[in-house]
């Protein structure tokens, strides 16, 4: 990336931050453009910055929240408040051309926007986005999984609950990003991992507690930056004996924990960390990529080649501004997508080729405009087409697009199916409901047909709570948990945070019978958040390396105490 010359400085129109456009870019842009009838249709450049552009599409991303809907006694990722038309899967499935008696007529008289609108409030969508699962209705953007709860992406998953991002791993409760691991809990980034509680950075290790940026350890406790290591506490050898009774005092005595756990952060305070994590790449800038080739402005990819702007995306190439999933080849400005070809604007989408502007479709091929179609090709709002009819008809919408400034950008953040405050939008850019509500467009053109519309929409739904015989707050249960009943099943318990009321399930209460591990005290919500709030900002800060001094970017802020090594140091002290 160090060969990108930059030919314009632009400021962002949401948030008037200066930002780039390199001549880099400006290849991709004439790649990615579509052909139709020998013209191109050039996609321009961005008018908001990377940041605005990511949050923008992270609004159209909910793995998060579900709700129950009375009306249609169905689980949903749509809350019961909104304008949209939810069917089961099994009827989505019956029948592929249900979506398309609900087609609309091009009407050059009206803007894009909003007879795309008209067509998300009536096409039929699925409750739940699974595929392949059994006894997984409360999980959501899971597949090939069974007897799952409140698992939010997943795949090849068995018996976990509460967590986000699981791939081949099995009796996990609360977690983010965790793959080909068993029996773990309160872990983050976990990595074949067996028997592993309240852990983060951590892979190829088993029996362990707390233990921090550790590989291949087994039977530590309180531990930080190890190797290769067995019967360790407080990163000091001790024997069998004293293991097992320390890990025996700790799950069932609080104020021992407690006494630890100070132990614990200060060794954790004085270790140091590397500054970014960069593995078997090449020309990479950035952080969390492995296994990838000249790429730049990523976080937590694996296998990418000649990208940029890209979160959380594996095994794809030439790809731009995109969130969430892979198995892409050509793509610009889309979130939560799966195996597309030289497609653009879409959302929510598997398998589809040469697509533009289209929502949460399968197996399309040259479409534009649509919603929730499956199986098809030469369709325009969701109304089918010949061959020789789209293609004279798309160049006749572009040019109308272009009038109406609408061509070659995402879909504005009020067309999303999801409210700010429940997509993933507000995780990573968190805002409060004034700061969503009275955040107006800065700039309204001439042609634009939406005057003075929100950026995001905010919602004030909450599902109600099942009524319930019993209610204890959490600082009442016992520690130990052989002095809890089988009762607790029917009691809900406050969070010792939020007050927010929660239920324990049965199989959870098995998992933590089994490994002798407290109930929680806090919500699901909030046991996620203090999962999440391990997670380093997605921003590079310049710094030296506090062992040799060069200077280094890191996802460390300098106001931050923890002791940042370079990659260099790091790796001569660690191996």
């Amino acid at each position: 990336m160090n060969q990108e010359k930059i030919v314009e400085t632009k400021s962002c129109k949401h948030c008037s931050n200066s930002f780039d456009i390199t001549d880099k870019d400006l290849e991709f842009y004439e790649k990615i453009s579509p052909i139709f009838k020998d013209r191109k249709y050039s996609i321009t450049t961005p008018t908001l910055c990377p940041d605005c552009r990511q949050q923008r599409r992270q609004a159209f991303k909910n793995i998060y929240n579900l709700y129950k809907n009375e009306e249609i006694w169905l689980i949903s990722a749509f809350s019961p408040d909104k304008w949209l038309n939810i069917i089961s899967q099994k009827k989505w499935r019956e029948d592929s051309n249900l979506w398309l008696s609900f087609g609309i007529e091009y009407d050059n008289s009206k803007s894009f926007l909003n007879q795309f609108q008209s067509l998300q409030k009536v096409a039929p969508r699925w409750n739940l986005i699974q595929i392949w699962c059994e006894n997984c209705e409360r999980s959501i953007n899971i597949s090939n999984s069974k007897d799952c709860y409140l698992v939010k992406s997943g795949w090849n998953v068995e018996d976990c609950y509460y967590g986000e991002r699981v791939f081949n791993s099995k009796n996990i409760i609360d977690w983010y990003r965790v793959k080909y691991s068993d029996n773990c809990y309160g872990v983050y980034y976990a990595n074949n991992c067996f028997n592993v509680h309240f852990s983060k950075d951590t892979k190829n290790s088993k029996n362990s507690l707390y233990v921090f940026d550790c590989d291949n350890v087994s039977n530590c406790i309180w531990c930080v930056w190890i190797i290769n290591k067995e019967y360790f506490i407080l990163n000091k050898e001790v024997t069998k004996e004293q293991f097992l009774k320390y890990k025996s005092e700790i799950l069932s005595n609080k104020k021992n924990l407690n006494d630890f756990l100070k132990l614990f952060y200060e060794l954790k305070d004085n270790t140091p960390v590397k500054c970014i994590t960069i593995d078997e790449s090449e020309e990479c800038y950035w952080n969390e990529i492995f296994n990838s080739k000249n790429i730049s402005y990523w976080f937590s990819i694996r296998e990418v080649e000649n990208s940029k702007y890209v979160f959380d995306w594996s095994k794809s190439k030439d790809v731009m501004d995109v969130n969430g999933d892979d198995n892409w080849i050509l793509g610009y400005e889309n979130c939560s997508t799966f195996e597309l070809f030289n497609s653009a604007f879409c959302f929510n989408s598997a398998t589809i080729t040469n697509c533009y502007y289209c929502e949460t479709c399968v197996n399309l091929k040259k479409c534009f405009w649509c919603v929730w179609l499956h199986d098809k090709s030469y369709c325009i709002l969701n109304k089918q087409y010949t061959k020789e009819e789209y293609e004279e008809l798309i160049p006749k919408i572009i040019e109308h697009m272009k009038k109406n400034w609408e061509w070659w950008d995402f879909f504005p953040s009020y067309l999303s199916p999801y409210w700010y405050n429940e997509s993933e939008a507000q995780e990573y850019f968190l805002l409060s409901r004034d700061e969503v509500l009275n955040n107006r467009h800065p700039e309204i053109n001439s042609g634009w047909q939406f005057k003075n519309w929100h950026i995001f929409n905010w919602s004030d739904y909450e599902a109600p709570f099942q009524k319930i015989a019993k209610t204890i707050k959490a600082n009442m249960l016992p520690y130990d948990i052989t002095k809890i009943p089988d009762d607790i099943l029917n009691w809900a318990i406050e969070c010792e945070v939020t007050n927010k009321p929660f239920r324990i399930i049965r199989q959870e209460l098995d998992f933590y019978r089994k490994h002798n591990l407290p109930i929680p005290k806090r919500h699901p919500d909030q046991r996620h958040l203090d999962i999440m709030a391990l997670r380093n900002p997605r921003k590079l800060y310049d710094k030296k390396c506090d062992k040799c001094g060069k200077d280094i970017k890191t996802t460390y802020a300098p106001d931050r105490k923890e002791i940042v090594y370079c990659e260099e140091c790091y790796n001569k002290e660690v191996y």
